[in-house]
């Protein structure tokens, strides 16, 4: 009798095993650089909006708080234990992230770039991210047409990344627009304005002084359009300011007039992109392209200020922002697919 109930107790036992394992969802990650900055944000939230879209699998967004590539490879690796349907890669830290993805590659999960792309040495196939070098130069655009067309003088251009695919194009992109419109303006630098928001407004403010009668100052980083537009805001100046991103003091830099224009790299969609491939391919065993899927960049001034600041509100009102970016995205992602080498 008690053998029997001793067996009974074992298959009862095994089949609530058996449903647990098949109740399991597919699980997915994402791993970001500065949780606590409005671009990771941006991405988490998208990345959750993607993942959504295919339904029926989990997700986990991790990230340091701060600037810290060990703390990313880090949770990387715990992550790559459970998230093995995918994980998604946004860092600050390529070379430092690379030796631990490979090992995760070779565990057969798979694992894609976002934003930063990854060394050739990781064994990544796949990045998703902007054309940098254009979004430069769409920001110099912006201050060009503020500039008279036989303008002299010079451009100071800060980055908050030197060495950092990604935000050297940016700078590259800026430089080598003003050359080619305005060539009587000198941009000097790009000099290292620090990734660390306080040590980016001391940097900028020694570059200010420095460069008093400069037509325009301009950085890489969401951090430097913040800063300059308090600088030139505290100084009463009439020196351009342009940068990077959504950050809700960006945006309001640029209604003040403190800002000329900010470039959005539009993080959301990436992250919204990356969620869905790899949902699909955790849920359905899609095959991950191969390449660098092109995500467009928003030039944000007065002009459309306030339809971003709508979308920027509520979750809501960003997913039907971009809806229709996502939808054109999923009905036909190889015609988003350039070849991986020509990202910049």
């Amino acid at each position: 009798m008690r053998a029997a109930a001793l067996a009974l107790g074992l298959v009862l036992l095994a089949a609530c095993g058996a449903a647990a394992q098949s109740e399991a969802l597919p699980h997915v990650g994402f791993v970001v650089k500065r949780t606590g900055g409005s671009f990771a944000q941006e991405m988490t939230s998208g990345f959750h909006e993607g993942v959504g879209r295919i339904g029926g699998v989990s997700a986990t967004v991790t990230g340091p708080p701060g600037q810290d590539g060990h703390k990313e490879v880090e949770l990387f690796r715990d992550l790559s234990m459970t998230a093995r349907g995918g994980i998604a890669v946004a860092t600050s830290e390529p070379s430092l992230m690379a030796p631990s993805i490979g090992e995760v590659l070779r565990q057969r999960v798979a694992v894609i770039g976002v934003d930063t792309r990854l060394t050739a040495s990781s064994g990544v196939k796949l990045h998703i991210g902007n054309d940098n070098y254009e979004l430069g130069e769409k920001l110099a655009d912006e201050l060009m047409r503020r500039m008279p067309p036989d303008a002299t003088g010079t451009v100071v251009l800060g980055n908050t990344a030197p060495g950092l695919a990604g935000f050297d194009d940016r700078a590259e992109g800026i430089r080598g627009r003003f050359a080619e419109k305005l060539p009587g303006v000198v941009v000097l630098g790009p000099f290292d304005t620090q990734r660390d928001d306080a040590a980016n407004r001391d940097t900028w403010k020694r570059l200010v002084a420095a460069n008093p009668n400069a037509l325009a100052f301009v950085g890489t980083g969401d951090c430097d359009g913040v800063n300059l537009a308090a600088l030139k805001t505290e100084k009463s100046a009439r020196w351009l300011v342009g940068g990077f991103g959504v950050d809700p003091r960006t945006l309001q830099a640029v209604r003040d007039g403190a800002m000329v224009a900010s470039i959005s790299p539009e993080h959301y969609l990436k992250g919204a992109v990356a969620g869905w491939l790899l949902a699909r391919h955790a849920k359905r065993g899609a095959v991950l392209p191969e390449g660098w899927i092109e995500t467009p960049g928003l030039t944000v001034t007065t002009a459309n200020l306030d339809q971003v600041l709508h979308r920027q509100e509520s979750e809501k009102a960003r997913r039907e922002f971009f809806q229709p970016q996502i939808d054109s995205f999923v009905e036909d992602p190889a015609s988003w697919v350039r070849p991986l080498e020509q990202a910049r």
